[in-house]
């Protein structure tokens, strides 16, 4: 098990994550690698949001202290979720997709940034090491999980109404 607090670990997640952005950033048009590389993205992301949402945002929305900043990231990971979906139903070679991956890259920066600067910030405060190193033990154990349900495809789209 890893002895590094939640923040630390997402963190280095989301630093997987910048790269990544920057990689598919960085080609044009439509190649198998640049469809590789947003299929690693989606599944990176979408296993990272949820292990993230059973850990340390189910402990952010119990604390009263700490609730608007929980209900504010998971609202965004929704929005993420739903933009991620709508790429990977487009031509990678038409401007459309580079629009809406320009969007998505901006809004996930945005969102990440948010969580270092302001949310972590203010969780660390309110949890103790302790808490927050059995956080990122948790989270270490349900990534993988929710990786193979992402892989799976579970969970990437909500077709109720």
């Amino acid at each position: 098990m890893s002895d590094q607090t939640i923040f630390k670990r997402l963190k280095k997640d989301h630093e997987t994550h910048r790269e990544l952005l920057n990689r598919i950033e960085s080609m044009t048009g439509d190649s198998e690698e640049r469809r590789q590389l947003f299929r690693n993205f989606r599944m990176e992301v979408t296993a990272h949001a949820a292990a993230e949402e059973e850990t340390l945002y189910s402990t952010m929305l119990e604390d009263p202290e700490l609730r608007h900043d929980g209900q504010h990231s998971v609202a965004e990971h929704h929005e993420l979720d739903e933009l991620m979906a709508e790429l990977a139903d487009k031509d990678m070679s038409e401007g459309a997709w580079t629009e809406k991956f320009k969007k998505l890259k901006h809004d996930y920066l945005h969102h990440i940034d948010e969580e270092e600067e302001d949310m972590f910030p203010a969780a660390k405060e309110e949890l103790s090491t302790a808490e927050a190193k059995q956080l990122g033990e948790k989270f270490e154990e349900r990534k993988p999980e929710e990786y193979d349900r992402a892989l799976a495809g579970k969970d990437m789209e909500d077709t109720r109404e």
